[in-house]
Formats: C-alpha cells, structure tokens, sequence
C-alpha cells in the first residue's frame, strides 16, 4: 500500500483485495499518519478489485478514526465489486464517495471557495 501526504491531503492507495489482512494493513497506514485536524483523507481504491466483510468493518473504523481526529474522509475510484458491497450493506451512504480522485479534490475545492464566500459575504 502507497501513502502520500501533502499539508492537508493524505492519499491512501490499497492493492488487489480488502480482507482481514488487507484491512489491518489500511488501518495500520491510518493510524501512523501525522493527523492534523480538517485534514482530507482520501482513500483511492482504483487498484482494489474486492473487499469481503472483514474490509468493510476497516472502512468503518478509519472512518470512525478520522472523524475523531477532525479530519474527513472520502473514497474515490470504487471497482464494481467493491461498489456492491458498499451498496448492499448501504454502507455507501456514509461516506463520501466520488467517481475519481480529481471529483473529490474539485468538489471539495468547490465547496471550500463557496465557505469562504460566504464568510466574505456575510461580513
């Protein structure tokens, strides 16, 4: 697994399958990155072709992990079989999920300049 951090991105990059063993991996690499609060966590799973039942509760814990350090998370580049899982369980209302990474960053920035709009509108 590849991890990249910037000042306020964190790229999370996991391979081939999410399992028991693909999960405490991720959530290793989650729990030894410098977090700093409204830090985006971005999990790309482009290179993940299946996540069973033992990823999907790691999913949930990074989530559950990066909220409690003030940070957000989001995951882009879901495979098909990865979907359906998210989709089946409705765990894919939870997090934020977008179609490709570039997605995420824009519509994040988007959203982070209409904020500051509207903070300068408001003064």
């Amino acid at each position: 697994m590849n991890v990249t951090q910037e000042a306020q991105i964190v790229k999370f990059n996991p391979e081939g399958i999410i399992d028991l063993q693909g999960g405490i991996t991720l959530k290793s690499q989650m729990m030894d990155v410098i977090h700093k609060p409204n830090q985006l966590w971005i999990i790309d799973l482009l290179s993940v072709s299946f996540m069973d039942s033992f990823g999907l509760i790691y999913f949930i814990q990074g989530l559950k992990f990066a909220q409690k350090n003030g940070c957000r998370l989001m995951i882009c580049n879901l495979q098909a079989p990865v979907r359906l899982i998210l989709e089946l369980t409705q765990i894919d209302s939870v997090f934020e999920i977008y179609q490709t990474y570039e997605d995420g960053i824009m519509t994040i920035e988007d959203q982070n300049s209409n904020h500051q709009a509207m903070i300068i509108a408001n003064v």
